[in-house]
């Protein structure tokens, strides 16, 4: 029988015409005129603080996590409704719907980004069901996921490797870590390297729900035709007390009732 044909691409997705021209060269080389499955799926951390965070990282950070699914979902859209039978998966994340780490740790240009990417799912289910019918839509919303993305993140950001990172970056990283609890004020600047890298491994290596999991998860709900696919049992559990409780999902008696759960490391 016929092989399936792999190919790999470098795009930056917070680009339109770098990813028009990713759109092209898969034209060109699976010499197709459609897809029937789209994932939109990159993403970084980072663009901590609105008030006192850098505004490049900030915009970085947002126009990776929205505009990529935006230029990707505009670019292969022709190539979608070509099909017979597609579907759209756009990767949110529990920020899309809790904007927060935990009471200290400002997330807010990835977690403007992330409601971004739900809002604009939800509201293509309608206009799919109307304008396009054979075609699906689905946000995945993940919790902790086992990916390098935290040791990743600063080099995607930056161009840099963190052992680059200005004086300036690194007392912000130092004021974050020192807020948490996990470095004295005048640490030194090779201690908050040590604890990023750390923090990092960590992320990947020690969450409950690894990325062959939660790929998984997420084939199973685009069999399914499920529009709102949470990824993980802390997803779920955030998820639920949010709906419960809404006006209370950023008091500090919230932060606590999460935290006794056993299912959020909340920052």
């Amino acid at each position: 029988s016929q092989g399936r044909v792999i190919s790999t691409f470098i795009c930056d997705v917070s680009h339109e015409e770098a990813v028009n021209d990713f759109r092209d060269a898969v034209k060109r080389e699976h010499d197709t005129d459609h897809i029937d499955l789209l994932f939109n799926n990159a993403g970084v951390g980072a663009g901590a603080s609105f008030v006192d965070g850098d505004r490049d990282t900030w915009e970085r950070t947002f126009n990776i996590c929205w505009f990529g699914v935006y230029f990707c979902a505009r670019a292969f859209m022709p190539m979608l409704l070509a099909s017979k039978d597609a579907h759209m998966v756009n990767t949110s994340s529990v920020n899309g719907f809790w904007a927060t780490l935990g009471p200290t740790s400002a997330h807010s240009s990835y977690s403007a980004a992330k409601f971004a990417v739900k809002g604009f799912t939800e509201a293509l289910i309608n206009d799919f069901g109307t304008n396009a019918p054979h075609v699906k839509v689905s946000v995945v919303m993940p919790g902790h996921i086992g990916t390098s993305i935290a040791l990743n993140s600063n080099r995607i950001i930056t161009g840099r490797d963190e052992r680059q990172m200005t004086s300036a970056e690194l007392e912000l990283a130092r004021k974050r870590w020192s807020s948490l609890g996990m470095l004295e004020d005048d640490a030194s600047d090779e201690q908050v390297l040590a604890m990023m890298e750390q923090m990092g491994r960590n992320f990947r290596d020690n969450a409950r729900t690894t990325a062959e999991m939660a790929a998984s998860i997420i084939l199973d709900g685009v069999r399914e035709e499920r529009w709102r696919i949470l990824v993980g049992d802390d997803a779920h559990v955030l998820d639920n007390m949010v709906r419960s409780d809404p006006e209370s999902a950023y008091s500090e008696e919230f932060i606590e009732k999460l935290r006794a759960t056993d299912e959020w490391t909340v920052g």
